[in-house]
This record gives structure tokens, C-alpha cells and sequence, in this order.
């Protein structure tokens, strides 16, 4: 599989940019980088959840967060956030910011992530249009149940997705 050059941006312990480097490498290398994932919310309550692409480089076929991503070069986190909803999701809403947190996790591929994710929060009840090339469903679920879902079949979720649930 040939991947595009994605440059996304490094970071020291505090989360600050100290550069940037190509998608693919700093996944090889574990390095430290910034990350963002957006949790849509409907008038219920509902998370919108969708199902990675099954050909997506790590965690295919797994349910997380409504879209994820990294921020762009000189781009804040949530800027980059409510592009990529409307590129992942096919819509754009406001989004507000929750929470940040840093996960590491490694993939059977040879890959990993060392993220310090920033959470953002919108709300929808409007058409999703999910991009197939991101996203192979979508579904709306209450927290309730996701963290029940996730304590009988983690394996069926992302693991930052999984470290998101357990903050809110």
C-alpha cells in the first residue's frame, strides 16, 4: 500500500510544537506528536460512532470517535478538527474543546502511536455522509452502552477511543 506524504506536527511533554515529520515515519518511530478527536453528540445524548475503513494503515474495522486526525501544519487542533468531521463525515459543525490526553500504544503492523490528543465536543442531528475511504459505517450509541460494549469486547474499539470513554 503506497501512503501520501502527511506532514503532522511533533511535540514535547508539554505539547508544544517542536517540528514536524511525515505521517508514516513518526508512526514507524513512536514519536511524540499532536493528534485531535471529535465526539459528536445528538439531542439524546448518542455519540455518533463510526467504523474505520478496513483499509486504513492501523486499527482497521475497529468502531471509535466520529473522526480523528492530526492537526495541520500551523493549523490549531480545532481548526483541523472541524475539516476533517466534514472530510470523515460529510457535515461540519462548531466544535468546543474538552479535554487533552496522552496515550501510547503499539500495533502488530510495527506501528505506533504516542499522541497527545486534544478532545473536541459538537453536536448534530442533521445528513452523514460518511467518506468510504475513512469510514466502513456509522452509529449512534449511548455512552452507557459504549462503555458496556467496551468492557465485554475491547478489541471491537480503538484504543484511544477506549481511553476517551474512560475520561467522560
Amino acid at each position: 500500500m503506497k501512503f501520501m506524504e502527511i506532514i503532522i506536527p511533533l511535540a514535547d511533554k508539554q505539547g508544544q510544537i517542536i517540528g514536524y515529520g511525515e505521517k508514516i515515519d513518526v508512526h514507524k518511530k513512536g514519536l511524540l506528536h499532536l493528534a485531535f478527536s471529535v465526539l459528536i453528540f445528538n439531542s439524546s445524548g448518542e455519540i455518533l460512532l463510526q467504523k474505520r475503513a478496513s483499509t486504513k494503515y492501523h486499527s482497521p474495522s475497529l468502531w471509535t470517535n466520529t473522526c480523528c486526525g492530526h492537526p495541520a501544519e500551523g493549523e490549531m487542533p480545532q481548526i483541523s478538527a472541524e475539516k476533517r468531521l466534514e472530510e470523515e463525515m460529510g457535515f461540519t459543525v462548531p466544535l468546543e474543546y474538552a479535554f487533552t490526553f496522552h496515550y501510547q500504544a503499539d500495533f502488530s503492523n510495527g506501528l505506533s502511536e504516542n499522541e497527545i490528543d486534544h478532545v473536541f465536543y459538537g453536536n448534530h442531528e442533521g445528513q452523514i455522509i460518511p467518506n468510504p475511504d475513512e469510514a466502513d459505517d456509522y452509529k449512534w450509541e449511548s455512552p452507557s452502552k459504549i462503555k458496556e460494549n467496551i468492557a465485554s469486547n475491547p478489541e471491537n474499539f480503538t484504543v484511544w477511543f477506549r481511553e476517551i470513554m474512560n475520561r467522560i
